[in-house]
Parts: C-alpha cells; sequence; structure tokens
C-alpha cells in the first residue's frame, strides 16, 4: 500500500499546499454524507481548481492505484461519498463558476461545484430557470452523477433529460465530452445518458452544459386534502390521464403534515394531502385550474385551496421542502433514514398503502411522502442508531419496499441513487444486465479506482 506522505507529496507537486489537505477535521467533514450509513475518513481531500488539475490527480491516483471519490455538497443519501478504503476526496466547491448562459438556445455551462440555487439566481436575470429542485442546495455535478430529480419531474423531467454535454474526466486523465450543443443526435453511443447517474464511478465531471427553462407567467399553488392515501393517489392518476401539464404533486400522509404544523408554523388539516402547482399563461392556467378542482372532487377532495401569492407559495413549498428537518427536529437524539421506491402510477396507491400498513408493525416513527406525480415515494424513519434491533427492524423494512417495488416491475431507487446502500438490490433488479454494467466499469476504470464499491462493484469479479 502506499503511504499517505507519498501520495500527499506527489498531489502537492501539482497542486499548491492549501489545496492539498490530511487535516482530520477536513477529512471528518468529508467522510459522510446525510444518510444513516457509517463513515470513514478519506486519506487525503484535494480542492482543484481547473480541469487539468482534476485530470493530474487522477493520473497520479491511477499510477498509485489509489481510490478517488468525487465530492460535491456532501448531501447524498446512500452514502455515495463515504471511502471504502484508502482513497483521495476530490471536493468540488472551488470549481463554482458559471462559464456561459446562451439565452437564445435555452443552455448553461457550469462548473460542478455550481449549486442550484446559485445558478437560478444567476438565470433569473435572463427570465430563465434551472428546474430539477431535489430539495437540498445540491451541487449540480452532484446531481449529475446522481440522476437527481425532485417536486418538478413530473413536468420538466429529470436530470439525466437537461443534461446536453458532460465534460469527464477519466481514470487514466483523459478529458472527454460526452455530447454536444445540439437538441438531438443519432451520432454515437448515448454516453450522456451512461455517465448521467453514474455515482462518479466512470469519471469525474469537471463541466455541465444544461438545458433551461422560461420562467412560467404565471404560477398557482394549491393544497388538496383527503379523506385517505387511496383518494390522493387516484386524484393524481386522474390529473395524469386528462393531460394537465401540472407542474408538482406531492403527497405528504398524517403523519408527516403533523411533523410539518409543529415545525413550520402551519395549520393544515392532519390528513393525506397533496401539494400542487401548476404553471402556464393566465388563461391556460385557469382552465387547468377548473379542471383539477373537478377531477379532485370526482375522487373525494375534502377542501382544495389555490395560491397565487408569490410569498404564501414559497411558503407553502418551504413547508414541504423542510419536512425532513422536521423530522429530524421532532425526534431529537435520532438519525434520519429514507427510502426511494419507484414504481408505475397504476401501482402506487397499493405501494403506498403497502408500506403505511408496514410501518405500523415495526413500530418506529416515520411517515410517507411522495412525487406521486412520476410514482416515486419515501418512507422517513427516524432510527435510534445506538438501538442495533431497532435498525435491523428498519433496515428489514426498507428491504420490503424494495422487494415489493422491484417484483411489480419498478425500481430500487427513484432518484437517491445506489451508493452502497443500495448495492445488494442488483441482482435482482437487472439481472444480466448488471454484467454489462460491470463490463462497462471494467472497460472505463480497469483498476476500479473511481469511487469503488458503489452502484456497480466489480471486486468480486476483477
Amino acid at each position: 500500500m502506499t503511504t499517505t506522505d507519498t501520495i500527499v507529496s506527489a498531489l502537492k507537486d501539482i497542486l499548491s499546499d492549501e489545496q492539498v489537505t490530511v487535516n482530520e477535521t477536513i477529512r471528518e467533514l468529508h467522510s459522510k454524507d446525510e444518510s444513516y450509513h457509517e463513515g470513514r475518513l478519506p486519506d487525503v481531500v484535494v480542492f482543484p481548481s481547473s480541469t487539468k488539475e482534476v485530470s493530474d490527480i487522477l493520473k497520479i491516483a491511477n499510477d498509485f492505484g489509489i481510490a478517488v471519490i468525487p465530492f460535491g455538497r456532501g448531501s447524498s443519501l446512500e452514502g455515495h461519498v463515504i471511502p471504502i478504503r484508502q482513497s483521495i476526496t476530490i471536493d468540488f466547491s472551488w470549481m463554482n463558476k458559471i462559464l456561459e448562459i446562451r439565452p437564445g438556445d435555452l443552455l448553461v455551462r457550469v462548473q460542478p461545484g455550481v449549486t442550484r440555487t446559485e445558478l437560478n439566481k444567476e438565470l433569473k436575470k435572463y427570465g430563465l430557470f434551472f428546474s430539477v429542485d431535489p430539495g437540498a442546495d445540491a451541487s449540480l455535478g452532484g446531481m449529475a452523477a446522481t440522476n437527481a430529480s425532485g417536486t418538478t419531474a413530473v413536468r420538466y423531467g429529470v436530470m439525466r433529460d437537461q443534461v446536453r454535454d458532460l465534460e469527464v474526466v477519466l481514470a487514466d486523465g483523459r478529458v472527454i465530452h460526452t455530447g454536444n450543443l445540439a437538441a438531438k443526435s443519432s451520432s454515437g453511443y448515448h454516453l450522456n445518458g451512461l455517465f448521467v447517474g453514474s455515482e462518479g464511478t466512470l469519471g469525474c465531471f469537471t463541466e455541465l452544459t444544461l438545458q433551461v427553462y422560461g420562467i412560467p407567467e404565471f404560477e398557482t399553488a394549491a393544497i388538496a386534502v383527503f379523506p385517505d392515501v387511496q383518494s390522493a393517489v387516484e386524484a393524481v392518476t386522474g390529473i395524469l390521464q386528462a393531460g394537465v401539464p401540472i407542474a408538482r404533486v406531492e403527497l405528504v400522509d398524517e403523519q408527516s403534515i403533523e411533523q410539518v404544523n409543529q415545525y413550520s408554523e402551519t395549520n393544515f388539516p392532519v390528513k393525506p394531502t397533496l401539494f400542487l402547482e401548476f404553471h402556464g399563461n393566465e388563461a391556460g392556467l385557469a382552465q387547468d385550474v377548473e379542471f383539477t378542482k373537478e377531477i379532485m372532487n370526482d375522487s373525494g377532495c375534502l377542501s382544495i385551496q389555490f395560491e397565487t401569492d408569490t410569498a404564501a407559495r414559497h411558503k407553502l413549498w418551504e413547508a414541504r421542502h423542510n419536512l425532513a428537518y422536521a423530522y429530524i427536529h421532532g425526534f431529537k437524539g435520532k438519525k434520519l433514514m429514507t427510502t426511494d421506491v419507484c414504481v408505475s402510477i397504476t401501482d402506487l396507491a397499493d405501494a403506498v398503502l403497502f408500506a403505511r400498513a408496514e410501518l405500523e408493525k415495526v413500530n418506529i416513527p416515520g411517515g410517507i411522502l411522495g412525487h406521486v406525480g412520476d410514482g416515486n415515494f419515501h418512507v422517513l424513519l427516524m432510527i435510534d442508531m445506538s438501538n442495533k434491533e431497532e435498525l435491523a427492524r428498519a433496515e428489514a423494512y426498507n428491504e420490503k419496499l424494495v422487494r415489493f417495488a422491484i417484483e411489480r416491475n419498478g425500481t430500487c431507487t427513484g432518484e437517491h441513487g445506489v451508493g452502497f446502500g443500495k448495492q445488494k438490490y442488483q441482482v435482482l433488479e437487472h439481472g444480466e444486465a448488471l454484467n454489462v454494467m460491470k463490463a462497462i466499469k471494467k472497460a472505463i476504470d480497469p483498476k476500479d479506482i473511481l469511487n469503488p464499491g458503489k452502484l456497480v462493484d466489480i471486486q468480486e469479479s476483477l
């Protein structure tokens, strides 16, 4: 094994002293993400400022056979940034420039350390916005690495749908581009689709060219209350089947509404609730709202309240986005575990009801929320990490949900990614296709230095 001193010496030949650190506090900050998975210190943390520096770092790591962990904001939820062996963590926070805005093409080119909030602040000057909203103020590089989505995916799509081109540094230091500025292409393999969602296992992103959108002329939010979860999901199905161009539709169950009310000082009825948002022009939006009201009433909606005022809309969505923090604040001393399955819309009601019934059996505090417009939902579980028996019950519960989803041709993760938390389900979900993924990983990263042990583990077959 190469000593840490040797690695640091080699890195300081290409980087300044302040860009290379073995400080324990900084290593600790890079040892974990927002998940409940146990952390591990990287051996070295580096802060590159250019593509060339990233390339030089990768060349050194490849020569020594040292693992490299790309790190954005550390907001991932399945252990993506946790080292499993001797490693260099590359923190991309210094690469945080918005390089180019092309309003006429509805495109923007950014470095990976730019956050979605920073980008939207700048885009607003041009009447534009970036659509993907995972809740956390994540870095755009990290969002591409996990194929993030969130509340607006039902209207605008997920991260993979927004990426036009990536600049990627491969394991041996080569720099490639995966796409171009064209809106479509039939040339070559679809490398954008391969690298987005690869979780740092195929390369390090150093630039991203992303699609952006015009800020809607009008926006209306709504909160709709239902007697039960099934009625709420049926209403969502009706909206989608009717072709209403809804921008967001989020389900929050009764237990979660209680936490929202306590944390955000709201007074929403403690019933299964849909948070909705509509984007469009004034005339079209009025028609969509009336049509939605009819569908909601047909599904047994108890009440629906619309908000057009900007401050009121922001307060509503702030309450929804702060739900995870509401649970953490409400159960001090416990750690949040969140599940993340996705099924077809027609299987969604059964999946949510199954999740609630099984949650009652394990006797762990928690609630259900989800981006129900695309079949993706989460269960938030509050766990005493010192109680190994409770942790085992929570993990067994998570596995039941995953198996329920996969048995119905769904997926073990709709947006959080695999990391090592969901890796054990990859054979079950992908079958023989997993061997194709392993072959791709081996071809691109034969020494297995790029975020090893995540997403696709090839160690057993090396």
